[in-house]
């Protein structure tokens, strides 16, 4: 079980490399020459796509801690 829930801990922070843009900014930001933008923009997305996740990650464990020395 330890090793179940570090694999998962460690897996929340290796990202894969993802396009993560809509439709419209994907139009937008391939018209321009450097793609530095559109970089920033799908860094800016993962970022903020991932928060949520962590923070119920979190909830979900502290939950769990607590109902686990509820039951000892």
């Amino acid at each position: 079980m330890k090793n179940k829930i570090i694999f998962f801990l460690l897996s929340l922070f290796f990202f894969m490399d993802t396009n993560a843009q809509c439709a419209m900014c994907r139009a937008v930001l391939e018209s321009e020459e450097g793609q530095t933008a559109a970089e920033g923009i799908n860094d800016g997305i993962v970022y903020l796509m991932a928060i949520p996740y962590i923070l119920v990650g979190g909830l979900g464990y502290f939950i769990y801690k607590k109902y686990k020395t509820l039951k000892k």
